[in-house]
């Protein structure tokens, strides 16, 4: 089955042209939001834990060990999932069944959604956390503040991979069982009636009126004149 245009992808088995893959916009966003999910846990595994005087770690975000665990959690997911996706994009093109690329953009609909949803809770969580800090660790607050602060980012940028989730979804598989012509119209046809692919076009046919002969012309023929 031709898959050349289903989802929004070329057709299957094309060249790869590696400086047209990482200008997509799909592969874009991806790279941001694996540059986010990278920067949210370098700050909370740098800065997020102080140790006691009994040696026992503890979370800046007002010693909440969920708070820390949460952020690191999926953001640690969110930069697997952002290189698997990366990857997918890739063998995008190479998927020569329709139903295979409908699972992939329902699977990239759905997380990217769901992740969403994960980071905005997360913000709000980071955000609650921090204001009941009291005392947090000197040195500590620049990262734990860029921590929430790229959570928020991440929200945006896992929006955008749903939305053009969304927006291949709606493409479906149209522009590979759509027709290789289009129906033409009224613009050349006359009568305004289409005409089928491959016709010629109809040329008017005109008849001769029932008398051709005009009152000039009445002067060249024979007259009789009526006898009585």
């Amino acid at each position: 089955m031709d898959t050349s245009g289903a989802y929004g992808g070329g057709k299957a088995g094309g060249a790869f042209d590696p400086q047209a893959f990482i200008q997509r916009p799909h592969v874009i966003v991806r790279a941001v939001c694996w540059l986010f999910s990278v920067i949210v846990m370098g700050c909370i595994s740098s800065k997020g834990w102080r140790t006691d005087s009994d040696g026992k770690d503890h979370c800046v975000y007002n010693d909440d060990t969920n708070a820390c665990n949460y952020g690191v959690g999926i953001s640690v997911i969110a930069f697997i999932a952002s290189v698997a996706f990366i990857v997918g994009e890739y063998l995008f093109e190479q998927m020569s069944s329709v139903k295979t690329r409908k699972h992939y953009v329902l699977a990239d609909l759905g997380f990217s959604a769901f992740w969403a949803f994960l980071y905005f809770v997360g913000f709000c969580y980071l955000s609650n956390a921090w204001g009941k800090t009291e005392k947090p660790p000197i040195g500590t607050a620049n990262n734990m503040q860029g921590a929430i602060a790229f959570c928020f980012f991440s929200i945006f940028a896992w929006v955008a991979c749903a939305f053009f989730a969304f927006q291949r979804f709606r493409m479906g598989a149209d522009a590979a069982f759509a027709p290789a012509y289009e129906v033409e119209g009224a613009i050349g046809s006359p009568g305004g009636f289409p005409t089928y692919p491959g016709a010629p076009d109809p040329q008017p046919t005109y008849t001769e009126p029932p008398f051709s002969q005009t009152a000039g012309n009445t002067g060249n023929m024979d007259y009789t004149a009526p006898t009585y």
